[in-house]
Order: structure tokens, then C-alpha cells, then sequence
């Protein structure tokens, strides 16, 4: 009798424990959906602002002077406009951002205040944002693409960095670069490395992106431009996984392999990179090309030392890796080198998984033609920059909110998604406080489109356009 008893008690403990499990799982669940809620997210990134503006006088361009007194566009006001702002011209952005039309600065008193900040406070303020709205687990496979994009700036011949003078009879324009990892699973912008175009390196980038990355688990996804020893090495580093295409024809890193002379293959390669040139060495780097590289001084490669004496051992990095061919359409191949298991992800599921590198794409058109990031409301590079982590901030904030809007699911042909373009324009009323939460989520629940899978579009390039900032539409 004693042991039932016991049984029963030990039973009745367990029991207490599920639930109790049970109901901080539920709790849990609650309180992540409660704070994914629109005037969640919104005091996110209010509270960020504030928080950041704290440490004000790091981010004016004089602090003994820059927002000293009180007038009618104080720093957060200031913030807060840049964040906020569309394609209109500056008059009529100051009309929609100030209700009270005996506070209403003019435009030149704008481009004055805006000059004594420094971008990097947007840039703090983004990093901060993105850094609250995810959820880093050490179990999950997080899956970044990156990918770049030139950014037409106001004709400056000053600015060295981004300045392409007249060439043919072609009228002379600047360009800055924005290389970005994107989260494709909440399709948000989790860093960004703003470059002037003379001076792009999307190795480095990504190299640096990598590095200073909170994510402690991530797969990362790249395009032909992004294939480099030194990248996969800063990936391996990192404790993450990579997943690249690379070039086929004579230039490369499948050209200095040996590899089947197949349409399609799965290759594992054991690579020893050094950059030691003794005879040995150069006879190996011959004969087997599968597991010896040298890497050349003028390359930079952090994990190799620079400077080689004589007398020196031959140092090595070791690099494991597979290089997988696979079928794209009836007569089209692609191929990619990654670190991921052969066992847990095939050709069939590592084609599936570049596959979803196009959602970085897709983003870009988002924030340059939805968002704005084709509009500046200044010729002044550092003014151009701030509005151009302002707008991934907006871009971040439009994205948040409306993937965590319920879509009604009907009996319909395609699945349907929220319409970004009305989304985001509702969000910015909802931060500049023009409409309520309920009717924001109501309004993009409303407001949708359907996602048509394996649909292909001819691409059609243009020239490069800069919009000017005279001639914007009210």
C-alpha cells in the first residue's frame, strides 16, 4: 500500500510538472505574440530612439554647440521626421510630420538641424531596432542571403568615392553601395555595409558583417560575386555554414580544382591553404590540386600569417567543403560550394535552399521603390546616408508588422500575402500616429495580393536614374 501511494504521489508530481511546463510554454507563446503586436513594435523602436538619444553629443557634429537651445526641431523631432519621411519634397514632409501649423518649421530650418547629425546615430538605431525585433536561438539554423546594390546618389564631383565622370557622351553620376545580409525567414535587413562604389568590396563586407553578427547559428547564401577562400574561411570561423554559387567557366574557384568532368556531381574537397612557396609546396599545389592551395601574399587571408621567412614550417588553414553541380532547367547547371552535411542536405535540397536567395531581391525593390530609397532630400552625402539607414529602419518596421498580420485563409487558387506597398505606407501613418493598431492590422489584412510560385519575367535592364529631389510629386 505504501508503494501505491508512493507511485500515486511520484505520478502527481509529474503530472504537476507538465503543467506547470505547460502553462510557462503558453505564457511564453503569448507574450512573443502580444509583443509582435503593432504598438510592440512601434514602442521598440521608440524606445531605441530615446535610449540611443541619451548619448546625443556623440552624434552631433559640434557638440559644444549642436542642439543647445530649444527650438521648434529638437534631436528626437529631428530623428523621427528622417525616419518617417516619403518621397515628397522636404515643405511638404514638414506639412504631414507637424499638425500644428504655428510649429511648422520651414524648409531651410530642417536642412540646417539635419546637417549636426551624424549618420552613424541612424546606423545605431537600426542595429538596435533589428537586434530587439529577432530572436537569436543558439538550436536554430538562422538563413541569411547577402547580396549588394549600387544606390544613384545627386551628381557630386567632390565626393572621389562615388563620383563616375561623363564617358561617351553619357552624363557624368555618383554611386554608393550597400551590401546587405537579409533574413529570409522574417525578411528583415540584419546588417548593411554602406560603400562608396570606387571603393566596393563585398568580400570585405561580408567578411565584416560576419564577424560583429549576434547570430549564433547561420547559413549563409551568396551569388557568384561573394566566392572566396577568404570568406568561407571568416563563415568557418564563425561557427557557421555557407552556401555559394560559384563561376563555371575559367575563373574561379572550380577552375583550380579537379573535379568530374559531369554535368552534374557531389564533390568533397579537403583543402590546405599555406602560403609557403618552397619546392615541396609547388610540386603539391601540381599534383594535387584537391588538397593543396597556395594563397598569394598580395591576397588577403586573415588566418595565414603574411610575412614568411626561409626558416619558417609551412603553415596551413584547412578548408572542408563540398562542390555540388545539379540541373536547373533542361539545359541549364548550376554550381555551388558549401559546408553543409551531405547526408541532411542533397543536390535536390541545396538547390531548393539557393533558391530561396531571390527574397534579397525582392527586398531591394521594396525598400528603393516602396520605401523610398531612390529619393533623397539632400545632394550632401552624409545627409544621404542618414536617410538611408533611416529608410531600412522603416523598412524593418513596415516588414515586422505586417508579417505578423493574420491573412484570412479562403478557399482561393494561389495564396495570398499582404500588398507591401500599402502596408508600409499605413505603418508610416501608424508611427507618425495617424491611424490606430486595429485599423492598421484591418487595413493590411484587406489589402492583398497572390503569390504566384514559378513565375519568371524576362529581366529588363535600365540605365541608372537618379530622382531629383526638385521634381517630386506632392
Amino acid at each position: 500500500m505504501t508503494d501505491y501511494r508512493k507511485c500515486v504521489a511520484a505520478f502527481a508530481t509529474d503530472v504537476l510538472k507538465v503543467a506547470k511546463a505547460a502553462l510557462v510554454i503558453k505564457e511564453n507563446l503569448i507574450a512573443r505574440r502580444s509583443h509582435m503586436k503593432p504598438k510592440h513594435i512601434k514602442k521598440l523602436l521608440l524606445s531605441e530612439i530615446t535610449t540611443t538619444t541619451q548619448n546625443m553629443l556623440d552624434y552631433v557634429v559640434n557638440p559644444k554647440v549642436d542642439f543647445t537651445r530649444n527650438r521648434k526641431l529638437p534631436f528626437e523631432k529631428i530623428v523621427r521626421a528622417i525616419i518617417e519621411m516619403e518621397s515628397k519634397s522636404i515643405t511638404n514632409e514638414m506639412i504631414d510630420i507637424f499638425h500644428d501649423v504655428s510649429s511648422l518649421p520651414s524648409a531651410s530650418a530642417f536642412v540646417q538641424q539635419r546637417q549636426k547629425i551624424k549618420p552613424e546615430f541612424f546606423r545605431d538605431i537600426f542595429k538596435g531596432f533589428t537586434n530587439k525585433l529577432q530572436n537569436h536561438s543558439h538550436s536554430d539554423l538562422t538563413i541569411l542571403a547577402v547580396d549588394g546594390s549600387d544606390i544613384q546618389i545627386p551628381t557630386n564631383s567632390e565626393d572621389k568615392k562615388s563620383y563616375y565622370p561623363s564617358v561617351n557622351g553619357q552624363k557624368p553620376y555618383n554611386l554608393l553601395h550597400l551590401n546587405a545580409l537579409y533574413n529570409l525567414e522574417n525578411h528583415l535587413y540584419t546588417d548593411v555595409v554602406l560603400q562608396g562604389k570606387h571603393d566596393a568590396n563585398e568580400h570585405s563586407a561580408l567578411q565584416e558583417m560576419v564577424d560583429r553578427s549576434p547570430i549564433p547559428k547561420a547559413l549563409v547564401i551568396a551569388d557568384r560575386g561573394y566566392e572566396s577562400y577568404h570568406s568561407m574561411a571568416h563563415i568557418q570561423e564563425k561557427g557557421w555554414y555557407y552556401l555559394i554559387r560559384i563561376k563555371d567557366g575559367t575563373r574561379g574557384i572550380k577552375n583550380g580544382l579537379d573535379l568530374p568532368d559531369e554535368e552534374e556531381f557531389d564533390v568533397n574537397i579537403d583543402l590546405k591553404l599555406t602560403r609557403k612557396q618552397t619546392k615541396e609546396m609547388k610540386e603539391l599545389f601540381l599534383k594535387d590540386k584537391n588538397h593543396y592551395k597556395l594563397i598569394a601574399h598580395s591576397h588577403p587571408f586573415d588566418y595565414l600569417p603574411t610575412k614568411l621567412r626561409k626558416k619558417d614550417s609551412v603553415a596551413f588553414y584547412e578548408l572542408k567543403f563540398r562542390i555540388v553541380r545539379f540541373k536547373i532547367t533542361e539545359d541549364t547547371y548550376e554550381t555551388v560550394i558549401t559546408n553543409l552535411d551531405a547526408k541532411e542536405y542533397t543536390p535536390t535540397n541545396l538547390k531548393k535552399l539557393y533558391a530561396a536567395r531571390w527574397g534579397i531581391e525582392t527586398s531591394f525593390r521594396d525598400l528603393k521603390y516602396t520605401i523610398g530609397m531612390l529619393d533623397f532630400h539632400s545632394k550632401k552625402v552624409m545627409c544621404i546616408q542618414q536617410e538611408i539607414y533611416a529608410h531600412l529602419i522603416m523598412y524593418n518596421f513596415a516588414e515586422m508588422i505586417t508579417s505578423h498580420v493574420v491573412i484570412e485563409k479562403k478557399q482561393r487558387k494561389y495564396t495570398y500575402k499582404a500588398n507591401f506597398t500599402v502596408a508600409a505606407h499605413v505603418c508610416r501613418l501608424f508611427l507618425r500616429e495617424k491611424t490606430t493598431s486595429p485599423n492598421l492590422e484591418t487595413i493590411i489584412a484587406r489589402n492583398i495580393i497572390p503569390v504566384r510560385p514559378n513565375r519568371h519575367r524576362k529581366r529588363i535592364l535600365t540605365g541608372k536614374v537618379f530622382h531629383s529631389f526638385l521634381y517630386r510629386v506632392a
